[in-house]
């Protein structure tokens, strides 16, 4: 299909391969990205014109692998999607720098690194009415004089996300979760010992599984209005130490109640372009308690999609047509999963399992990476590798709950 615009996104991960199936579903096109690494889900796809960059990351490259592709193509109109949080920030940077013919969908850097500090956007939430989790912002100057309104098991993460993967260090988890005290003190040591110059995030351990937590998708147009709300219903999550929280299997499910709260908060802000919240259920109150806003849609982002509301779709009738969009807050249900069948089975709770089948049955199920028009034989067999690797990630790192 002959179309007006050009998708170029950035990544090599399952979120980049989401999008670029979203727009090869919704337009017949090959998008272009610009990924690290000559490996991955996106390496060597038919449906991806995927170009390796190992610089990717670093400001003025980035720049220039978006003036370039803008400039192969003068008379399209290139949409630049970044699908991980250096991206985002570096599309944000630059947005106003770029050529005639290039949109980045995506709010200016000063409210964006407001919302990306897990610092301040817990503030944002206390002033919008948003729960969240008891939380203590610790900085490397407190040592271990401190004192913590909550007790053991404790949430440690870092404030700013980009920040702590340019100073990675061994046994470096993306959450950690930690039993004691002097867990929780030797972690810190070791953050900052690693060269980590920003706050870290200190939480009280809300209880429940995987299947408490829930993801928010959400897009707002140009004009700041939110036309798309998709809640999506964890049963179980990725659990390696740079996975863990990752999403594995979930199912939408309708709550109007909470994305109304929400929709108010990105309204408020004037937001615009995805964003996606990591939301917890507290059964202890009752309420549904945000963990942190990507700014950006998610890694899990095509359990939107493959539920019927494709966001390559909506994105362009917005920003390329320029179409009126009324809000959509999504109810129907369908399952999303990126473990074989036999893995979701094995680790998600029983009492989700009937439910899951019968959607299952429904035709209603949808593995982003499994794609027909995608499936030469050399990526069938390392996409069946990758699926046999779940069964050993999740015997080997995942703990029941007891």
């Amino acid at each position: 299909m002959e179309t007006s615009f050009l998708p170029l996104l950035f990544g090599g991960d399952i979120n980049v391969y989401s999008m670029a199936r979203a727009f090869h579903e919704a337009y017949g096109i090959r998008s272009a990205a610009y990924g690290k690494f000559a490996t991955g889900v996106c390496y060597e796809s038919a449906i991806l014109d995927y170009r390796v960059c190992a610089q990717n990351e670093d400001g003025p490259t980035f720049f220039q692998n978006v003036c370039g592709y803008a400039g192969e193509h003068p008379d399209k109109t290139v949409l630049v999607i970044g699908c991980g949080d250096s991206y985002v920030k570096l599309a944000a940077r630059y947005r106003d720098q770029f050529p005639a013919n290039v949109i980045a969908p995506y709010i200016d850097y000063d409210l964006m690194d407001r919302l990306t500090n897990k610092e301040k956007f817990y503030e944002l939430c206390d002033q919008f009415g948003i729960d969240h989790p008891g939380t203590f912002v610790y900085r490397r100057e407190m040592g271990h004089d401190f004192q913590l309104p909550f007790g053991a098991p404790y949430i440690c993460k870092p404030s700013n996300g980009v920040a702590y993967w340019e100073h990675d260090f061994p046994g470096s988890e993306k959450v950690f979760c930690l039993s004691t005290r002097e867990a929780l003190e030797a972690t810190l040591d070791r953050v900052y010992a690693a060269g980590y110059p920003d706050s870290m995030i200190i939480q009280e351990f809300i209880p429940g599984d995987d299947s408490f937590m829930r993801v928010l998708t959400c897009y707002s147009g140009a004009d700041a209005k939110v036309r798309l709300m998709c809640l999506g219903h964890v049963l179980l999550e990725e659990h390696t130490p740079h996975g863990v929280g990752n999403h594995a299997v979930i199912i939408t499910e309708p709550n109007d109640e909470l994305c109304e709260k929400f929709r108010l908060f990105l309204e408020a802000l004037h937001f615009t372009g995805f964003s996606n919240f990591d939301i917890k259920y507290d059964q202890r109150d009752g309420k549904f308690k945000a963990f942190e806003i990507n700014t950006r849609q998610g890694r899990s982002n095509y359990y939107v999609t493959g539920a019927g509301y494709n966001l390559a779709r909506i994105l362009v009738e917005d920003r390329v047509e320029h179409r009126p969009q009324p809000l959509t807050v999504t109810h129907n249900r369908s399952l999303w999963m990126v473990v074989p069948r036999r893995v979701a089975y094995d680790y998600t709770p029983r009492r989700y399992h009937q439910e899951m089948r019968a959607l299952i049955q429904a035709g209603a199920v949808t593995n982003p990476l499994r794609y027909g028009p995608d499936s030469a034989l050399k990526r069938k067999l390392k996409l069946e590798k990758n699926q046999l690797g779940h069964f050993v990630k999740f015997k080997k790192y995942y703990h029941r709950p007891e």
